[in-house]
């Protein structure tokens, strides 16, 4: 299969997904967690079988409709809520409105997120990224040289943009787990780009008579049932998990699952031909 030939088609299909998400941001903005506005967390134990439009229609009474609901617990009789911050007298409102509807309701924990903390949080995640980049291209640059270390950052922000995009396009709410796969995603990327670029390595001392976008090609084809297998596996843990780990990681799990398809895309699709484009370009033949 011709990967470097039809990069452009590539190109396009990410262009597309990370273009629409940032239309999105522009025009929408993201559903920002409390996690990074601050609110109230909310954790009830109803003691029987519901659903969450009841929860809603509930909180609704109190003029919450910009709310998280999720179901929690083994046989999902718990319900989390995440909203504004509430004053006490309203916690005691809503909290005696669910014992109206639901009479063996108990409070687990009812608590306070600071938006500082917040703040602080996507702050560390930001230095982390940077420290990190800084960290990968040293040494992707000393282990292969500097371009292959460029085109590999750049395709592990091409993966977080995805995942960024995929959240904003579907209003999933961001929070601390976000950003903790997203970091999750960036080092599972880079391990599968530095395994092709491995290969490419080992080619370019092999075939030192073909063109770089055969060595590439054949690169990415001895590569490929590696980064395809090792995908798959952990897409089936991750899967596993979202379904079954329970309606507090779920937001986790699927950043995942989106992280995993996009770095074992890029790994094939953008980053190598990225590099082919570079090298072309340095000597002139693009």
């Amino acid at each position: 299969m011709d990967f470097v030939g039809r990069r452009k088609v590539w190109f396009l299909i990410s262009g597309i997904l990370i273009i629409s998400g940032i239309i999105s941001i522009l025009l929408t903005g993201m559903n920002v967690g409390i996690d990074f506005k601050g609110g109230t967390i909310l954790h009830y134990d109803i003691g029987e079988n519901f659903d969450n439009s009841q929860v809603r229609h509930i909180l609704n009474q109190f003029d919450l409709k910009d709310n998280e609901v999720k179901k929690a617990g083994e046989d999902k009789q718990e319900v989390i809520i995440r909203t504004r911050v509430l004053s006490q007298s309203e916690k005691a409102e809503i909290f005696n409105a669910f014992k109206a509807k639901w009479p063996n309701t108990q409070s687990i924990r009812m608590e306070e997120v600071d938006p500082i903390i917040g703040g602080e949080l996507r702050n560390a995640a930001l230095v982390a990224l940077v420290i990190a980049a800084i960290g990968m291209i040293i040494y992707i640059t000393l282990r292969f040289e500097f371009k292959f270390a460029v085109t590999a950052i750049i395709a592990v922000l091409h993966d977080a943009l995805v995942v960024l995009s995929f959240f904003a396009l579907l209003k999933i709410p961001v929070n601390a787990p976000f950003v903790a796969a997203i970091l999750t995603v960036i080092g599972y990327s880079i391990n599968d780009t530095i395994v092709v670029y491995d290969r490419i390595r080992e080619n370019l001392k092999l075939m030192h008579r073909a063109s770089l976008e055969n060595i590439v090609n054949s690169s990415i084809i001895q590569t490929l049932t590696r980064s395809i297998n090792t995908s798959l596996t952990t897409l089936i843990v991750i899967t596993i998990l979202y379904i079954l780990g329970g309606e507090t990681i779920k937001d986790f799990a699927l950043a995942l699952i989106v992280g995993i398809l996009a770095g074992t895309y890029s790994s094939i699709f953008i980053a190598s031909p990225l590099w082919v484009m570079w090298k072309k370009t340095e000597r002139g033949i693009l």
